[in-house]
């Protein structure tokens, strides 16, 4: 499943974003990079361990939270710290598919990668190329979305980085462990979700098929969720 979740973050907090990380020191992408990753990537990332990195991250945690489309459809068990990058004038990132198991830099902690997500930082005309690049079963998937808005799909998935050709592509990114580790049966569970919420909105939620429809989310959920 490929989702555009909209509206993550709003104009003020955007423009506070760029206007830290236009002052920031950046350094190589790879930092981070596996070693498939490594010989394909060419992009400056913020230093994962910085105090901006984190900063800015607790904002994109602070804002996934209040988002009911990013919980309905990736089912958080856990978030890698949000990682921020920039590609400048003739950087991008080849074909390759993201690591299985992340470990949070100075920590013990490991999470699976169920789901990336792209969260793009800046308006699409402001650079050419960027563009994110997703294969999937379904064939490729191309997606450059307005500021604030983010882009949800499985870390499985072949994807890269178009070549950017003119300005700068801000961007955050991470990873998702989901309580629902196969993608069929998240996908499956979203769409009843968005089902039971239209019907519930139409009928009400004491509707006896919004009751029944209900059950019947959270028998499945309960059948393939890790808690």
């Amino acid at each position: 499943m490929l989702l555009e979740i909209p509206d993550v973050l709003n104009p003020p907090q955007l423009a506070e974003i760029r206007r830290l990380m236009a002052a920031a020191a950046w350094i190589d992408g790879n930092a981070t990079s596996g070693e498939q990753s490594a010989q394909a990537k060419r992009n400056m990332q913020l230093p994962e361990d910085s105090d901006l990195a984190r900063q800015l991250g607790q904002v994109v945690l602070t804002a996934l939270s209040r988002s009911p489309l990013f919980i309905s459809a990736a089912l958080p068990q856990k978030v890698f710290p949000p990682l921020f990058n920039r590609y400048a004038e003739g950087e991008t990132f080849g074909a390759h598919i993201d690591n299985a198991i992340r470990r949070v830099t100075g920590t013990e902690h490991r999470v699976r990668s169920d789901l990336s997500a792209t969260l793009f930082l800046n308006e699409p005309e402001d650079y050419d190329g960027g563009e994110l690049r997703i294969v999937d079963t379904y064939g490729g998937q191309t997606v450059k979305l307005r500021a604030g808005h983010m882009v949800l799909y499985p870390a499985s998935s072949v994807h890269e980085v178009t070549p950017v050709t003119r300005g700068a592509r801000l961007a955050s990114f991470f990873w998702i462990q989901s309580m629902v580790r196969e993608d069929a049966a998240r996908s499956l569970l979203f769409d009843l979700d968005r089902s039971v919420q239209a019907l519930a909105a139409d009928r009400g939620h004491k509707d006896a098929e919004v009751i029944r429809l209900t059950g019947i989310y959270h028998n499945l959920l309960r059948r393939w969720a890790e808690v």
